[in-house]
């Protein structure tokens, strides 16, 4: 892994983690599943690129839904 996906990987992460925390808050699903799937997609995701797209299209799902 190099410091690319490192830093994507942890900055994914953290975006999860909010969205996990104010889905569990509010009692909203959405946010919450979003958040599980920002937080577990790197480790399956490897290409830089790919993982760029899979996040952002992750991160907006909350707010289009």
């Amino acid at each position: 892994m190099n410091k690319t996906a490192l830093l994507l990987s942890v900055f994914f992460g953290a975006i999860g983690m909010a969205y996990l925390a104010y889905g569990k808050k509010q009692g909203e699903p959405t946010p919450a599943l979003v958040g599980i799937g920002l937080c577990a997609f790197p480790w399956f995701v490897t290409n830089i690129w790919a993982m760029v797209l899979v996040g952002l299209v992750l991160t907006a799902v909350p707010w289009l839904l």
